[in-house]
């Protein structure tokens, strides 16, 4: 990577000294990221991307920074921001901007930065978005309408955001074309499930030096990243249960072996409570009163909602105190201590690096992907919340399996022919 830095101030970071430290992570992040990396070859030949002017709200990673520097090999003028205000990665964030590549975020910046820095990267006045928990698709139509005539469409990476995109479409407000990478087989049966499994475990370890084996551990959820999360917990030897709302992960999750109950009997007997539904007050103020002290609660959904902090800091009142970085205690009875981790928010990447590069080289050739789709066909799709093209999804996948030296079956002609036929039988 050679160095740029932009002559003027068009971005806002902790530190542009910290540049030669990210530099060196994004590369090692590379190592492990071969299938975007033959991307970022094509797009540097073929340019489909050229001259146009691109937003990506995400976490600022070394991940990221690679899919940054696929979009910017491929022509496109792109300015990034976060997707989390605990989430960036300053040395990385130093780094792109010396590639050229504004960036507005700082790790630990408060809300109203984190907003403001929404609103610099809109100034870009962006064709193509790509989003990560819609934040940024939901400013436009809020409060910066006047961008809609020159949006192509966006892309959405994680599962809240399409919820909220697809809310939007449904009621009728939705003014562009979304792709939701979220959705695509090679995103969310590897991302959500591998990654969030691992990266999950290693914030919570990170932060609390805690045993897992022997804890009775209580997971919210039992989608994609619920599932990664409670095998990944199991693993370690902790006692596993899981809340539902949805009978059919319930059943799924008894049968995996699982003890399937609800939040208002787990909350007596979680030794550690990790959410990931991605709703609202998944524990709440009775939940939170029922633990036992000591008891630590995580959440590894997108937003910090899933947790009722707000009656948390009600109840402990001035008895509130930082034990360690990511670690905080409330107490809210006299022998009663709950122990919050990474102010609620994503603890994979509050207090650790987010997921593995390996599973976000998947992520993220869907991104740059979708991406290249939306500016040669958006302006001829309806403002819809669409799947990943399935040859894209397959495309990645074979070129991941490539990439692992995997070889698999082709079909012959007369097994084609057989699929293909309605006359063979029994």
């Amino acid at each position: 990577m050679t160095s740029t830095m932009p002559s003027s101030r068009n971005f806002d970071i902790k530190d542009p000294s910290l540049a030669a430290d990210g530099r060196r992570r994004i590369e090692w992040a590379a190592r492990e990221m071969p299938v975007l990396r033959q991307i970022r070859e094509s797009f540097a030949a073929e340019r489909p991307l050229a001259d146009v002017r691109m937003l990506v709200c995400a976490h600022i990673t070394t991940e990221t920074a690679n899919l940054a520097l696929a979009l910017q090999a491929g022509g496109a003028d792109a300015v990034l921001c976060a997707s989390n205000p605990l989430s960036t990665q300053d040395d990385v964030a130093a780094a792109l901007v010396e590639e050229g590549i504004p960036v507005f975020a700082i790790k630990g910046e408060d809300n109203d930065t984190y907003y403001r820095h929404i609103r610099a990267a809109l100034d870009h006045k962006p064709q193509v978005v790509i989003d990560d928990g819609a934040d940024v698709v939901t400013m436009i139509h809020r409060d910066r309408t006047d961008l809609l005539p020159e949006i192509i469409g966006a892309t959405e990476e994680t599962t809240t955001g399409v919820v909220r995109d697809r809310a939007m479409e449904r009621d009728g407000v939705l003014k562009f074309p979304i792709i939701a990478v979220n959705d695509a087989d090679t995103k969310h049966f590897f991302d959500n499930r591998y990654g969030t499994g691992q990266s999950t475990i290693d914030g919570i370890l990170r932060a609390t030096n805690i045993l897992l084996a022997g804890k009775t551990v209580v997971v919210a959820g039992y989608g994609w990243c619920g599932k990664g999360i409670a095998s990944r917990l199991r693993g370690m030897g902790a006692r596993v249960f899981v809340t539902e709302i949805d009978p059919i992960k319930a059943l799924e999750a008894a049968m995996d072996g699982f003890t399937v109950t609800t939040m208002t009997r787990a909350a007596a007997l979680g030794d550690l409570f990790v959410t990931a539904t991605g709703n609202i007050n998944v524990i709440d103020r009775p939940h939170l009163e029922q633990m036992k002290d000591g008891a630590i609660v995580a959440n590894s959904g997108h937003f910090n909602a899933e947790v009722n902090l707000t009656a948390l800091e009600e109840m402990s009142g001035e008895g509130r105190r930082t034990l360690r970085p990511m670690v905080e205690e409330f107490l809210i009875g006299p022998e009663q201590r709950v122990i919050v981790l990474g102010e609620g928010r994503l603890i994979n990447l509050a207090a650790a690096e987010g997921h593995p590069a390996s599973v976000m080289d998947m992520s993220f050739a869907n991104q740059a992907l979708a991406a290249g789709y939306i500016v040669r066909e958006g302006r001829t799709l309806q403002p819809m919340v669409y799947r990943v093209p399935e040859e894209i999804d397959r495309e990645i996948a074979r070129l991941k399996l490539a990439a692992m030296g995997v070889e698999i079956d082709q079909l012959t002609e007369e097994q084609t022919h057989y699929l293909n036929s309605w006359e063979a039988g029994t």
